[in-house]
Order: structure tokens, then C-alpha cells, then sequence
């Protein structure tokens, strides 16, 4: 294992870039932090390019077992003094463990054909939601998440930590127009879905046990109304509270798990 103690070191350099969206965009690269993260990336099979561990690691629970995991199936390992980890880190309390992995690469086509259910994101900004609803599908069997342009970037930090390692577990496409995504979807067989105001039917009336596509509109503005127009049906979610909107995540988790439980009422 590489010492590093100068925060002019070029692998020190290269991990404070992949900070900023446009290094990761132009290097296929993005980076992970925390026991629980990096070892989900090693159990699923994740290709890591280069981990930076603490010295202070090693008195951690679970950190002499990690260390052991990281290094058999990475040779390009570093260890830095605890000042110099905090300097890279994303966290305000790191836990000691870098690891940067490798962007993964799906074909679009392949995924929509063989799958059955798919969630679009439109134009979302908030990061937690982002990583909110990538969890939700990941639970329920999700085929695919996509997140069209204007989207919040799906490697950044928060956006990451707030998925807990689902972005592992499905395909996720990024940087996608609508209209575009719709269409290639249409032609493969989805019914596309738009949860709306003006919506026809309440969500649980729509038949969603075939193949589907879920829109998700942004968090202040819903969906544009082009998208509403080529959209194959509006739906509405009952409020019969006060409340004039429901949270995106929240309104996503509820319409995503009325596609499980009309498939598991078949």
C-alpha cells in the first residue's frame, strides 16, 4: 500500500477534481465514501479504480476487515494521515474510506426491451429526492430509472449517499430529452404515466400491470405541458388534506408500489 502525505500529491489532485461534475463527466469517474458504500461496491461487483484510506481507519470497527477486503481486489491502495483524508472528503465526519469507481455503461435499448416498469425523472434538482426515488424502485423491481436533462447529476455526493448503494443495484441513465425517452419507450410497448393536477383517473383506478413508464415532475413545477400532451395518461393522487402538493419522492413511492400491488394481485 502507497503512503501519501502531500496534499500536492497528483492522486490527491485527481481526487479533489472528481469533486466537480465536469471532471467526473470527462473521466467516466466518480468517487464513494464510508465502509458501508465501498463495501457495497465491492460486493456488487463494482469496478474501483483506487481507494484512499485513513491511518485512523485501522481503530475503527470493521476497518482492519474492509482494509483486507479493498486491498485484494484493488492494487492501487493509498493510506494518508487523518488531516489529509478530511481535505478530500465530501463528509463532515469521514469515516476514512475513498474509494473511486468506474462509471457503469447499460444499453438503453436492451434494458427497455427486457424490462417491464420504468421511472423518469424530469428535470428533478433535489438531491435527496433523487436518491430517494433511485432507492424506492431499486426496492420495488424498478426495470430502469432515467433522469432526463436539468436533472440534479446522479454521481454527486448527496445525490449518491442518499440512494445507500442502490445506484449499484439497477440501470440508471442520465442526460436524456423527454420527448426522446417517451418515444423510444412508446415504441417498445409502455403505457407512459404522468402524475398531474388535471389528472383523468386517481392513480389506483389506472390498469399499471402491464408494461409502464412513471414521470416524475420537478419539485416546483411538475411536468411541462408538453410532456403532459404526449403523455398516454394523467393520473391524480387524492389529497383530501390541505396540503396543496405531495413531496416528488413521496408522490413517486406511491404510485411505484400501486405497479407492486397490482402485479402481485395477478
Amino acid at each position: 500500500m502507497n503512503y501519501i502525505e502531500s496534499s500536492q500529491n497528483n492522486t490527491i489532485k485527481e481526487i479533489k477534481a472528481l469533486h466537480l461534475k465536469k471532471n467526473r463527466d470527462a473521466q467516466g469517474l466518480y468517487f464513494v465514501e464510508g465502509i458501508r458504500f465501498v463495501s457495497e461496491a465491492i460486493y456488487n461487483g463494482q469496478a474501483i479504480v483506487k481507494v484512499i484510506i485513513s491511518d485512523k481507519l485501522q481503530s475503527l470497527k470493521g476497518g482492519e476487515e474492509i482494509i483486507e477486503r479493498i486491498t485484494a481486489v484493488c492494487d492501487d491502495c493509498s493510506l494518508v494521515p487523518e488531516k489529509l483524508f478530511k481535505e478530500i472528503s465530501d463528509t463532515q465526519t469521514p469515516q476514512g474510506i475513498l474509494a473511486v469507481l468506474r462509471k457503469s455503461e447499460f444499453v438503453f435499448d436492451s434494458v427497455i426491451k427486457q424490462g417491464s416498469s420504468v421511472v423518469i425523472l424530469d428535470s428533478l434538482q433535489d438531491p435527496g429526492n433523487v436518491g430517494t426515488i433511485i432507492r424506492t424502485s431499486d426496492a420495488a423491481g424498478v426495470s430502469a430509472v432515467i433522469l432526463t436533462k436539468g436533472c440534479v447529476d446522479l454521481f454527486s455526493p448527496k445525490v449518491l449517499r442518499s440512494t445507500m448503494g442502490s445506484i449499484f443495484h439497477l440501470p440508471i441513465f442520465e442526460g436524456l430529452y423527454i420527448n426522446e425517452i417517451i418515444g423510444l419507450l412508446k415504441e417498445s410497448g409502455y403505457k407512459i404515466i404522468a402524475a398531474h393536477l388535471n389528472g383523468q383517473n386517481n392513480y389506483y383506478d389506472e390498469e399499471l400491470s402491464g408494461k409502464n413508464a412513471i414521470i416524475v415532475g420537478n419539485e416546483a413545477n411538475g411536468i411541462s405541458e408538453e410532456t403532459a400532451e404526449i403523455a398516454d395518461r394523467l393520473v391524480k393522487i387524492p389529497m383530501p388534506g390541505k396540503a396543496e402538493s405531495l413531496n416528488a419522492a413521496v408522490a413517486a413511492a406511491i404510485m411505484i408500489y400501486e405497479i407492486v400491488r397490482q402485479r402481485n394481485a395477478l
